[in-house]
């Protein structure tokens, strides 16, 4: 059996706290051999410096995938060709450096990790992930896990569907919100639409409620990250030795969910 964990969009300095509070404890409880989380949205909402990859790599986290804010940091062409455990989307523009797909030896299992971005309600300059998507279904592994970091849900279901024979897991991210869809496609790879975020529970997907009222009302308001109480987010994917999917579970914490491992 191998047991991994994937965190949900982290946003901002609250979403790196519920990290700290509440990593060590989850992997422990629930015997998690390998994490992976999206953090395209860690530093300050959009984008990844170094500081806070290290930050990640010191408190245990394997992967890090990313998604449409992969490039808002110019600080990321400095260090990204040394960030081993970085995966940015595959369908990004050709010119762009970065890895989007990586093997990682886990407890005798070879784990691949892909990251797409979604084209549907997306920014354009990200292809149809669908025109080179069988190229990265092709690849050797034990186990393949794909970020699907897609605005519509219609999307993610499609993806997982065409990649089910193949693939181990598909995971939504992106839109911050996790849903109540989880479960095994025809029981040979593990969906859900979106995984959630870990960052700040009282906001609008991490932003601060105000200046996004503000915004929707019409005013020239920048966002802001909200700083109140926080949110973690993720899901626990149990692979058996066939390398199979047998259980997805949702991990939610925040002031309306208390933790309780399973």
């Amino acid at each position: 059996m191998v047991r991994v964990l994937f965190i949900g969009d982290v946003v901002g300095s609250i979403g790196r706290e519920m990290i700290e509070d509440y990593l060590y404890r989850i992997k422990k409880d629930y015997r998690i051999d390998f994490t992976i989380a999206n953090v395209e949205n860690a530093s300050h909402g959009k984008g990844l410096i170094k500081k806070h990859y290290d930050f990640f790599t010191f408190q245990g986290i394997d992967c890090m995938t990313m998604g449409n804010h992969t490039f808002d940091k110019k600080e990321l062409l400095d260090y990204i060709d040394e960030a081993d455990r970085l995966i940015v989307p595959y369908n990004k523009s050709a010119v762009l450096p970065g890895i989007s797909s990586r093997v990682f030896d886990v407890s005798g299992k070879k784990i691949r990790v892909t990251n797409l971005v979604g084209c549907v309600f997306m920014d354009n300059r990200y292809q149809n992930p669908f025109d080179r998507f069988d190229e990265f279904l092709n690849m050797e592994q034990d186990i393949h896990i794909i970020d699907a970091h897609c605005e519509a849900t219609s999307e993610k279901i499609a993806l997982a569907y065409y990649a089910k024979d193949k693939a181990s897991a598909l995971l939504g991210t992106h839109t911050h919100v996790q849903t109540a869809d989880e479960r095994i496609i025809d029981q040979k790879i593990a969906f859900i639409s979106d995984v959630g975020m870990t960052g700040a529970y009282l906001s609008s997907l991490g932003c601060d409620l105000d200046s996004v009222i503000l915004k929707m009302r019409g005013y020239h308001a920048p966002f802001k990250m909200s700083d109140n109480s926080g949110q973690f987010a993720g899901v626990v994917i149990e692979f058996n030795d066939d390398n199979r999917p047998v259980s997805i579970e949702r991990i939610l914490i925040n002031d309306d969910h208390h933790y309780c491992a399973s």
